[in-house]
């Protein structure tokens, strides 16, 4: 056969297929480049060149010309990147280059175990290849072991995260060069391009001191707006401080939101870094931030991600087709997401969950809340969290006003929080300055009661634990008659809680009675 296709069209004549040999070595080098930031370009490429080897067998080309035969086109891939390397530090590299190859489609397999583990997959006999494969795109499988400070007791955890990088790297590339060929063929042109953050970073940064400006101007001067600039100030001042592990202790209303996007601006500049995530545990207010983030930097540059994105909004915007494509791999220069998808996509084992993956590595990552990271999943996001720092380039930052108790050594195994790393200017003093709250405890009381004591003031807040409690104290109140009673929960669509919102903060700056039953603090936005 003198020519071998990595994919087919409907043109019987083959004059438009996807040649193979074009396909593997487009995603080679499309992996390498996605590595390189990370030191893993070379094992990327090998991986990119390797992983559909299994079309150089003429059972596939017969399932591209229309016959009806099954063909696993991975394992010949995983197979052969074991035997190019099998001895030597870059065996351990080839194995996860194997792995990454056989799980292309179906996901990140075991290694051991029934129902298609890797070493299952290495020991099954599969159709020949043709070995004009080896001259079409002379794999190199030298010198792939990449130069990571490595720690003989997180050995495993390294090798296994760095597997799922290399695999991102395929996976992404792979789905590129593909969706770029039937883009061609169908006369369609995917908007998949962002400008680079280090292309952008001087005009951002324009752009949030200009907000920054107008919003000083606004504001009445005060004791606690004079803090504010104070801590914004400080905290940039530490843009050039080495990356790694930073926190930032600031108490609410102490503006940490916008102090920390000018840090992650100022630092990311300072060190060439090429991405800001954002990761919230909260889906009842990353809305809201994502709304301030793309007024301060413009929409053209901000994409939000979670489960629950308001879909509606999404349609109304002129780029929605462009932001649903860069939810696949976080290709926008700033990222707003949740704790939930952060985490889980650095642990998952699908393509479509692991895409992202390698656009995490040379960026600013802020931790808003850092301590609502469930106790039960602790060590794990933050081992991912530490060889993010070690090997990938990461700065990160635990953005909250009580810092949870992370650092080593009074937490065994814990972050290299080192008190030279706070950016915030005297946490204590601040949490005193900034105190504007007087708790005092009372006794229980019933909904009629609690309605009775919102009603004795103008404007008011109340917290019970419940959406079911919340919503049957709203009723009770709109049957009590009482004026300017509003309603907040998780159980309303975004959009609507934009507008609650809103509509809040009008009647709390016209002075008109507001008062707000809720769940939580946070699902009233504070």
């Amino acid at each position: 056969m003198s020519e071998f296709f990595a994919h087919s069209t409907d043109d019987e004549s083959r004059e438009g297929w996807h040649l193979l040999r074009d396909h593997l070595i487009a995603t080679g080098e499309a992996a390498a480049r996605f590595g390189a930031s990370f030191g893993v370009g070379r094992a990327a490429r090998l991986a990119g060149l390797l992983h559909d080897l299994g079309k150089y067998s003429p059972p596939f080309q017969a399932r591209l010309r229309g016959e009806s035969v099954r063909v696993d086109h991975a394992t010949a891939g995983a197979q052969e990147a074991k035997k190019l390397v099998e001895n030597g530090q870059d065996a351990a590299i080839a194995e996860l280059i194997a792995f990454a190859i056989a799980g292309h489609h179906a996901g990140l397999a075991d290694r051991t175990g029934l129902g298609g583990s890797l070493e299952e997959r290495l020991r099954k006999e599969i159709a020949p290849l043709d070995p004009v494969w080896s001259n079409e795109i002379a794999p190199d499988a030298n010198s792939l072991l990449p130069s990571f400070t490595w720690s003989k007791e997180k050995l495993p955890f390294q090798l296994a995260f760095l597997g799922r990088m290399i695999f991102s790297c395929l996976v992404d590339a792979d789905f590129r060069d593909t969706e770029a060929f039937y883009s061609r063929i169908e006369g369609r042109a995917p908007d998949r391009n962002w400008p680079a953050l280090g292309d952008i970073i001087n005009d951002l940064i324009s752009s949030f001191d200009a907000y920054m400006s107008a919003k000083e101007s606004a504001a009445v001067p005060n004791d606690v707006n004079r803090l504010r600039a104070d801590i914004l100030a400080h905290v940039r001042g530490h843009a050039g401080d080495s990356p790694g592990f930073f926190t930032l202790t600031v108490p609410t209303g102490g503006g940490k939101t916008l102090t920390s996007l000018g840090f992650a601006l100022d630092h990311a500049r300072r060190h060439g870094l090429e991405r800001i995530i954002y990761a919230i545990p909260f889906t009842s207010i990353i809305d809201q931030t994502a709304a301030i983030f793309r007024d301060v930097l413009g929409a053209d540059h901000v994409l939000e991600h979670h489960a629950a994105i308001d879909e509606d909004r999404l349609h109304g915007l002129e780029q929605r087709d462009k932001l649903r494509l860069a939810m696949e791999d976080w290709a926008a220069p700033v990222i707003v997401t949740t704790n939930v998808q952060f985490f889980e996509s650095l642990y998952a084992n699908r393509p479509s969950r692991c895409r992202k993956l390698h656009n995490i590595a040379r960026s600013v990552i802020v931790l808003d809340e850092a301590q609502t990271i469930p106790l039960t999943l602790l060590r794990p996001c933050m081992e991912a969290l530490r060889e993010l720092v070690v090997n990938y380039g990461c700065s990160i930052v635990l953005c909250t006003a009580t810092q949870p108790a992370l650092a080593a050594p009074d937490f065994p195994g814990g972050l290299p929080l080192e008190k030279e790393r706070e950016l915030a200017p005297n946490p204590p003093a601040l949490a005193k300055r900034l105190k504007r709250v007087r708790i005092e405890m009372g006794d229980a009381l019933s909904d009629e009661e609690l309605v009775a004591a919102l009603a004795d003031v103008s404007q008011g807040l109340v917290i019970v634990n419940t959406r079911k409690h919340a919503l049957a104290l709203y009723r009770t109140a709109g049957d009590a008659g009482l004026d300017g009673a509003i309603h907040l929960t998780t159980r309303q669509y975004a959009t609507h809680r934009q507008r609650i919102l809103a509509c809040v903060r009008q009647r709390l700056k016209d002075g008109l009675p507001c008062r707000l039953i809720a769940t939580s603090l946070v699902e009233a936005g504070v």
